[in-house]
């Protein structure tokens, strides 16, 4: 199995394509990430824009036309969700072993 070389995801990436399976712009992305990390994970303007333009050349995401000219909206792509598909399957698995192993620790 080939491994996608833009794996592993960090934490903010993950969150950030996860808040674009649903179009947005920068102030609702930083709004979606913050209530899906729960507070844990606050983008700063600069920090956001640097991923998405990222994601961009990367063509993990797009942007795509706004009713208000002055806003940037993006969205994810088939590759940005392939990707996020991907690295779930990772963690997951690395969950299952954690278990296995903690499982195993006490018996």
């Amino acid at each position: 199995m080939n491994r996608n070389p833009l794996l592993p995801l960090t934490e903010t990436v993950h969150y950030i394509l996860l808040a674009l399976i649903e179009p947005g712009h920068g102030y609702a992305i930083m709004a979606r990430v913050e209530s899906m990390s729960d507070g844990a994970v606050r983008l700063a303007p600069g920090t956001l824009y640097g991923a998405l333009e990222t994601l961009v050349k990367q063509g993990l995401i797009v942007r795509v036309e706004s009713a208000d000219p002055r806003r940037k909206v993006y969205r994810i792509t088939e590759a940005g969700f392939g990707a996020l598909a991907q690295d779930a399957d990772r963690m997951a698995h690395m969950l299952r072993v954690f278990e296995q192993i903690r499982g195993g620790a006490g018996s």
